[in-house]
């Protein structure tokens, strides 16, 4: 007996619909997949935010979220600092009323005078980046040779801000700031905040090249433009709130 041939029941507009969508959706991964496989392998692993953060890479467009990631936690913080040949030791935490000082290192060689201040490793991995990616290169636009010397009025003070008696406190009272007061190139050539911040030639470009320089890794950046009591220093610290001026 000759056998009939199965017939299913036609589609719905529906099945058809939603099949359709899936092929759709499954040649879009396909193209998903095969783009991140060529960005894996051709673009440069500091536009990449799976590939890790590194002191001796340029600024990418991954960079500042890898940064503000590794800012955050403390093993990764020193991992990068050490990586970058950045030498520092451990610091112990300290408690003096509601001042204190956590997840600090002490910079050994990173060319600041007084030498070796102690900071947050934040601060300490935005310091970092800031002379290597912004200092640096300025120095070499303006000024034709590198800074072998950032001189400073410290790292930590157990004050409020701006010294007063009463009000907030200031991120000096954690060693999570840093007051930058000069710049020394390898030559011996000095330019000061005070000084030379609002000269129109090639110091007063750098300062305030190496001030726009620091807001991309500083929470804030306050300069001579900001308040006269900032006209001989630019604070740098990595505390709530941000500023850059």
């Amino acid at each position: 007996m000759p056998r009939r041939a199965l017939r299913l029941p036609p589609a719905s507009p529906e099945a058809l619909a939603l099949a359709g969508l899936w092929s759709l959706l499954a040649d879009f991964a396909l193209v998903a997949l095969l783009l991140g496989v060529a960005v894996a392998r051709w673009a440069p692993p500091e536009d990449l935010p799976w590939t890790p953060l590194s002191l001796n890479q340029p600024v990418g467009l991954a960079t500042g979220m890898k940064f503000a990631a590794a800012a955050r936690d403390p093993q990764q913080c020193r991992a990068v600092l050490a990586e970058g040949g950045v030498r520092f030791v451990e610091e112990p935490e300290r408690v003096s009323g509601s001042c204190a000082t956590r997840n600090t290192v002490r910079l050994e060689a990173a060319a600041l005078s007084p030498a070796a201040p102690v900071m947050t490793c934040p601060q300490a991995l935005a310091y970092a980046f800031w002379t290597r990616h912004s200092v640096q290169p300025a120095a070499r636009a303006e000024l034709g040779e590198p800074i072998a010397r950032v001189e400073h009025y410290g790292t930590y003070a157990c004050r409020n801000l701006y010294g007063r008696a009463t009000g907030a406190r200031s991120q000096h009272a954690y060693a999570n700031a840093l007051d930058v007061a000069a710049f020394r190139t390898a030559s011996g050539r000095r330019m000061s905040v005070l000084g030379d911040f609002r000269d129109d030639g090639a110091e007063g470009r750098f300062l305030r090249r190496v001030r726009d320089g620091a807001c991309p890794w500083f929470a804030a950046v306050l300069s001579p433009d900001y308040n006269a009591a900032h006209r001989d220093h630019l604070h740098l610290d990595m505390g709530r709130f941000r500023a850059c001026r």
